[in-house]
């Protein structure tokens, strides 16, 4: 048994980290499915309320709620497969509560790039609601985020991957991951841009 967390601040390559997995064949539970999925049985826009409701959702259930509401979803994957992403965990009491039931076959991924990198790749999607339309811009989002507590999860990770190469290069380093089952056995390898905290 595998699971492998991410995190890292919007535009940073965790759904590229996803995508990978499932090309490996590896099952992903996205937490922000969890919080989509309320957004919209609360009847409103998972565009625009996502952060609400994320944060509606902690203060109703507590700081590790939706982790706490993928446990079953990780667990039920785990049944028919040996490893597991979790794309976008956000906090480090969400480290804890995944640490608490996977223990050492768990493994936290930071993946980190630039500010002004981030942007640059947000723009490029062309889906991602700005300012001027009525959402939040990236500086926004990102202390949203940091407010959740992610710095302190970003800290914690078993691995540091800084996303600034190609594309090519960041698939390579997480399928290394995916692949090798540990991600200490992948930061062993010599990639400078790798490090085990």
């Amino acid at each position: 048994m595998h699971v492998i967390g991410t995190v890292g601040l919007p535009g940073s390559g965790k759904g590229e980290a996803a995508t990978v997995a499932r090309e490996e064949g590896i099952p992903v539970v996205t937490m922000g499915d969890v919080v989509r999925q309320e957004t919209a049985d609360r009847g409103l826009d998972p565009a625009k309320d996502h952060g609400t409701v994320a944060q509606a959702l902690r203060e109703e259930n507590g700081p590790a709620a939706i982790a706490e509401r993928s446990l079953p979803m990780i667990d039920d994957r785990l049944e028919r497969h040996d490893a597991v992403l979790v794309d976008g965990i956000r906090s480090g009491v969400e480290v804890d509560a995944f640490e608490g039931r996977f223990g050492e076959s768990f493994t936290l991924v930071s993946i980190e790039a630039p500010f002004e990198v981030r942007r640059e790749r947000i723009d490029a999607r062309g889906r991602d609601v700005g300012e001027d339309d009525g959402g939040e811009g990236l500086a926004a989002r990102d202390e949203r985020e940091r407010g959740f507590g992610m710095d302190d999860a970003m800290d914690r990770a078993d691995v540091v991957i800084e996303n600034t190469d190609s594309l090519e290069a960041f698939h390579d380093r997480i399928r290394a991951i995916i692949r090798q089952g540990s991600a200490r056995e992948a930061a062993t390898g010599d990639e400078p841009t790798e490090v085990r905290r």
